[in-house]
């Protein structure tokens, strides 16, 4: 059917041809009346067309919000997002956030990075930078921000080399600090090396073995001697645990 539904329209009809065909044993009440005052008017109802200009009702706030606090928003907050998304490792230094009288910000002078009250972090880049684009004229936010970061990798290489030397020096009058972060995972890598020498070498001989059963008739492959196994195996083996020197790192140093 279309839009419309003219059903009620036929419904004389559709009774006639139920009476002819004994589909229904008695005349409906209504058959003789309906079939001598034909409706006169179409008995569906037809849809309104839809106003094109809708007003809308302005959204109220909920009550449940109007109470809710605004958000606090400092300055510092994009600068420290900047820094920290470019060196994500300065959060993993370790950091002292206790004050002693709680106006540790009237002794430092952001007018030089370095603060001999307060340790170099990625918070002392955000202050020299703010320090900058507000005490510096015609300086723009990304020169301020390249600035204080060139500041700041001063100090860090400044840092590490008295850390070494000072490890350096300790070291030659006796002092020992056992393995470092490097030599650790080094002996990691070798001894994940040595596990997979270990696997491979078994996945070759069951390699061989299967190869071999299909050859000698022995689907189990349980039974084959290893020393069936051809030249080529022999080769591999001794290619993996003869040459090159004990893995460092993973890498086999070549003949």
């Amino acid at each position: 059917m279309g839009r419309h539904d003219f059903r009620p329209l036929r419904v004389h009809q559709t009774a006639t041809q139920l009476l002819n065909t004994e589909r229904i044993s008695r005349t409906p009440p209504w058959y003789n009346v309906v079939g001598s005052i034909t409706p006169a008017q179409t008995l569906v109802r037809t849809q309104p067309l839809p106003h094109q200009h809708r007003k809308r009702r302005p959204r109220t706030k909920k009550s449940s919000k109007l109470f809710q606090p605004q958000t606090i928003y400092y300055e510092e907050d994009a600068l420290r997002k900047e820094f920290f998304k470019d060196h994500p490792w300065e959060l993993a230094r370790p950091r002292l956030v206790i004050e002693d009288d709680g106006k540790d910000y009237q002794k430092t002078d952001w007018s030089c990075i370095e603060q001999p009250q307060k340790a170099l972090s990625g918070e002392s880049v955000v202050r020299r930078q703010l320090w900058l684009r507000y005490n510096v004229p015609g300086i723009t936010p990304a020169q301020a921000y390249d600035q204080a970061r060139k500041e700041f990798y001063d100090l860090r290489l400044q840092e590490d080399v008295e850390r070494r030397v000072a490890k350096e020096e300790a070291m030659s009058t006796g002092g020992y600090f056992g393995k470092s972060a490097l030599d650790i995972g080094m002996e990691l890598e070798d001894q994940k090396y040595e596990r997979w020498k270990t696997w491979a070498t078994r996945e070759v001989v069951d390699f061989e073995q299967r190869r071999a059963a299909v050859y000698t008739g022995d689907v189990e492959g349980g039974d084959t001697a290893v020393d069936s196994v051809p030249a080529e195996y022999e080769a591999a083996i001794e290619e993996v645990s003869d040459q090159g020197q004990s893995a460092l790192g993973g890498a086999r140093v070549r003949p």
